[in-house]
């Protein structure tokens, strides 16, 4: 008896992905993370780096869609002041909302 023909395994989708960049401005700051959906919400997952003029920086490829996010200051979450989007979460603040 000859074997079944092995099916063929289809490739999945790539997702598109667009490169995005997060900042902040807090010159003062010891250190700065973005946590979003994009990374499970990971506090410490992407860390930003300092610029000489302050500006907290990182460069990110994340797929085509919407993203929620928070920055994490000196460990405390804050919204991003300069995104206008912003959806409630569950502890009662807001979530920034980026979309790609």
């Amino acid at each position: 008896m000859a074997a079944a023909p092995k099916a063929k395994k289809t490739p999945a989708p790539k997702l598109e992905k667009k490169r995005h960049t997060f900042s902040l401005d807090t010159p003062e700051a010891q250190e700065v993370f973005v946590a979003g959906t994009f990374n499970n919400w990971n506090p410490e997952g992407h860390p930003l780096k300092k610029d000489k003029k302050g500006i907290w920086k990182v460069a990110l490829s994340l797929p085509t869609g919407s993203h929620e996010y928070r920055f994490v200051v000196n460990g405390e979450w804050q919204e991003d002041p300069a995104c206008e989007e912003r959806c409630m979460n569950a502890f009662g603040t807001h979530n920034s909302v980026l979309n790609l």
